[in-house]
Parts: structure tokens; sequence; C-alpha cells
């Protein structure tokens, strides 16, 4: 029901609304030099922040030839669209550096991989 929250589109959706709310409670401090605009540009930045680094993590670790050859290895095996999607969501769950070093022999990964392919091949209008 909330698969939303997992999307690039609504993170960086979050991150523009933080920023304007950054802009505003800056704006209205040197209006007002009140300190309560302080404390919401402080928290604003933690919110920030906050949902960033999640995002970050996910795609800058990934160099581009990484990518190309996790891709071109799913390629040989399923179909084009399923492995894009399965890409994206090995991308968004782990960092380059702990997918190298995880067991892909693991329970969790190949529950992970079930869970995903399953969320990948329905047809759902969302």
């Amino acid at each position: 029901m909330f698969d939303f929250l997992d999307s690039d589109w609504f993170v960086i959706s979050l991150e523009i609304v933080f920023l304007l709310f950054i802009i505003y409670d800056a704006k209205k401090y040197f209006e007002t030099k009140k300190k309560e605009y302080i404390t919401n540009i402080v928290l604003t930045l933690g919110f920030f922040i906050w949902a960033f680094i999640p995002f970050y993590n996910s795609y800058m670790t990934w160099s581009e030839d990484k990518k190309h050859e996790l891709i071109s290895e799913c390629k040989k095996e399923n179909n084009e669209t399923l492995c894009q999607c399965l890409d994206e969501k090995i991308f968004k769950e782990y960092s380059f550096e702990d997918f190298k070093s995880l067991d892909k022999n693991s329970s969790d990964f190949n529950e992970f991989i079930k869970e995903t392919k399953e969320e990948c091949l329905d047809d759902s209008w969302f």
C-alpha cells in the first residue's frame, strides 16, 4: 500500500519540500530575527540529511561499469524488463560494497530476490 515511499520521485519531492522549508524559514528569520526559525532550520536540515543519505548511498556507491556488469549478467538469464526492475531494487537496497560482500546463496538474499521478482512481475496499476 505504501510502496510509493520507496520510489525515487517521492524522495526527490521530499528533498525539494525540505529545501523550500529551509529557504522559507531562513527568509523569515532574517526578517524577524526570531529564534524559533533557527530551530525550524536545524530540524529541517536534519530531516533533509536523513532522507538524502540512503538515496545517495543507493545510487552513488555503484559506478556505471559495475551497474552495467550486473545488468549484463542478468540479461543472459532473464528477460530485459525483469532484469531492469531487479537491478533497480538491488541498487536501492545494497551499496556496492555490501552487495560485493553479500553471500548470494543466503536465505535472506534469496528471499529478497524472490519477493523482488514477485513485485516486478506483478501487473499492478501503480
